[in-house]
């Protein structure tokens, strides 16, 4: 007797793909516009639109608008798939190198035979993943806000893997900035060998700097009321111009409506701008709106087009914001929270007491410090590591100072005419500056070969690391909310020096010109703080000039006489001439009025005897 057994059917194999196409279909069926609207004209003249119905009462559906639809579901389901961000990182690295850290209970792999399958995680996956990570068995780590409270991934000392660096990919922020804060804090903790590097992941499509905008705010938000100050929020990841809601992100908008109105820009007009976007720019008499859009409006409108559009049009407007900060960096009124100067030696020359809080007792002090600083310089190993592809970069000779710098491609600005001004970023062994394309061409910055520039490069960075160099400056420290309204506004920026050893210094940097008058403000009139040679020497460069000690009202100012920059003696008493002129300063009679100038090599000489003299 025989018996037959039925064989199992084959099962079919997996084919799933993670995306979010059914919620976008299903999002068109519903909410794509289909009904036939009819348009009629208002008692004031106006044209409003409302739905059409039929007979019955029933809604009237476009036709044309129905194709529409389907033509662009039927386009959208034959895409390819976009995988999330975590499986693509998985089934590249494979599981036996990423260590995943999530809420997920099951997860979709791909085996070595290219199938899928279902994984099933248990309760302690978290736990295990975490410790293959910190022995470094698994060198990748994956973790979500499900996987970053109460747990640590930096280089502990006391973990397998502890002197390797944290290299921490910023994906997928979020909208929380306490979140993002939670998460950045896992891998930079206390006991950690060596601080991990920070990298916020973006895409070329410039509409997201909608979310990094978010982020930036509410991060710099969150810093300022939960530790006094933005830039600890922030943790450094982002520059001014990255908030897009900023007043200068505002003012750049206003700017870039004007100049939309005037038909100054290449990217979009006024009429095409106005028809992609459905915002309202102008009236009936097609003049500006006085009230325009917002910024938050604008930048949500702006994420429904094409990505060449978006692009072409955040191009020149980063190129206004950039401007703007530019500028207000370079005379010290941008606020980016609390910068630091490293010293290696702080020497205090004089303490002064300006306030005495009636309640606490705190003081407000006016400091006179010496700064012994010791620039932080760029070896030729490190420029190579940074600067690896040497593609559009141009070595750079100065022919009048003799110093070197790598010249390389840094991003626009866009001027008050909507006219794109591209920019050079040169690249020093003690610094950077950027300066136009255009300026760069007329100066005394020369082309050079590689094998030079590396020689005088070597040169300038050896010079430059026996060198400390020695600055004084006056600092505002101690209590400053209740006075600073008294406090110089020319430059708002707060600055903490410290030296490593003792206490740092945290206040405002007062320029020499406005010392004068803030000790005025607080009645030591009588007894003003001198200013070394050096401290006029620099205070000459910033608008309005310095006083000089000893002449009382006089001033040096770095004036622009045909084209050339000299030091001026300015509001000097008339019977003071023939003295100064014996001191070593000259005269000039320029448009018939007598000028007094100092010869730059010998400034400080003739300031220090004018300061003994006088």
């Amino acid at each position: 007797m025989s018996s037959s057994r039925k064989s199992a059917p084959a099962c079919e194999p997996l084919d799933i793909n993670l995306d979010c196409k059914e919620i976008l279909v299903e999002y068109l069926r519903h909410a794509f516009p289909v009904q036939q609207m009819r348009v009629f004209r208002t008692t004031d003249g106006a044209d409003r639109s409302e739905p059409m119905l039929d007979a019955d009462g029933k809604a009237v559906l476009s036709q044309e608008a129905i194709a529409a639809r389907d033509e662009l579901i039927e386009q959208l389901c034959a895409l390819p798939p976009v995988p999330a961000a975590l499986d693509t990182l998985i089934a590249h690295f494979g599981t036996d190198r990423v260590a995943e850290i999530t809420g997920r209970s099951r997860r979709l792999v791909v085996k070595p035979d290219g199938l899928q399958a279902i994984e099933r995680r248990s309760a302690r996956a978290n736990l295990v993943e975490t410790s293959l990570f910190m022995d470094g068995v698994k060198p990748i780590l994956v973790f979500s806000s499900a996987g970053g409270t109460g747990r640590s991934y930096h280089a502990d000392r006391a973990s397998k893997a502890g002197n390797k660096r944290r290299i921490h990919f910023l994906l997928e922020p979020g909208w929380r900035a306490d979140v993002a804060i939670q998460g950045l804090g896992r891998s930079h903790r206390t006991n950690q060998t060596v601080p991990p590097i920070f990298r916020p992941v973006v895409t070329d499509c410039k509409g997201e700097r909608r979310a990094i905008s978010t982020i930036a705010r509410r991060l710099d938000s969150l810093g300022a009321l939960t530790r006094g100050q933005r830039q600890t929020g922030g943790q450094g990841l982002f520059d001014p111009s990255d908030n897009l809601e900023s007043g200068l992100a505002r003012e750049a908008l206003a700017q870039w409506y004007r100049l939309l109105h005037g038909g100054k820009l290449a990217s979009v007009t006024l009429t095409a701008f106005q028809d992609m976007t459905g915002l309202k720019l102008v009236d009936d008499h097609a003049v500006l709106l006085e009230r325009l859009p917002p910024i938050q409006r604008w930048l949500n409108r702006l994420l429904a087009l094409r990505i060449a559009v978006q692009n072409a049009i955040f191009e020149e407007y980063m190129g206004l914001i950039q401007a703007r900060a530019d500028a207000a960096r370079e005379a010290g009124t941008l606020d980016v929270g609390v910068e630091t100067i490293r010293a290696e030696r702080i020497v205090t020359l004089a303490d002064q007491c300006l306030r005495v809080d009636p309640r606490t007792g705190a003081e407000t002090r006016l400091l006179h410090l010496e700064l012994h600083l010791k620039p932080r310089v760029t070896g030729w190993d490190r420029l190579l590591r940074i600067w690896h592809n040497t593609d559009g970069v141009t070595f750079l000779h100065n022919t009048r100072s003799g110093h070197v710098a790598l010249g390389v491609p840094s991003w626009s600005i866009t001027d008050e005419e909507g006219r794109v001004i591209p920019m050079v970023s040169l690249e020093r062994p003690t610094g950077s500056s950027r300066t136009s394309e255009a300026e760069l061409a007329l100066s005394h910055w020369k082309k050079i070969e590689q094998d030079r520039f590396h020689d005088l490069w070597e040169a300038e960075c050896l010079d430059a690391l026996t060198k400390v160099d020695t600055e004084a400056v006056h600092v505002a420290a101690g209590l400053l909310l209740p006075v600073w309204h008294k406090l110089p506004s020319d430059d708002v920026r707060v600055w903490r020096i410290d030296d490593g050893a003792n206490t740092p210094i945290l206040g405002r940097i007062i320029h020499p010109r406005a010392l004068g008058r803030l000790q005025s403000e607080f009645g030591l009139s009588g007894n003003t703080t001198s200013l070394s040679p050096d401290e006029v020497l620099r205070g000459a460069e910033a608008a309005g000039g310095v006083p000089i000690p000893g002449l009382k009202g006089a001033r040096l100012v770095m004036a622009t006489v045909n084209n050339s920059r000299r030091l001026e003696i300015r509001d000097y008493a008339p019977e003071h001439r023939n003295w100064l002129k014996s001191c070593g300063a000259f005269s000039e009679v320029l448009s018939f009025k007598t000028r007094l100038f100092l010869p730059p090599d010998n400034a400080r000489a003739i300031l220090e005897r004018i300061a003994t003299d006088v």
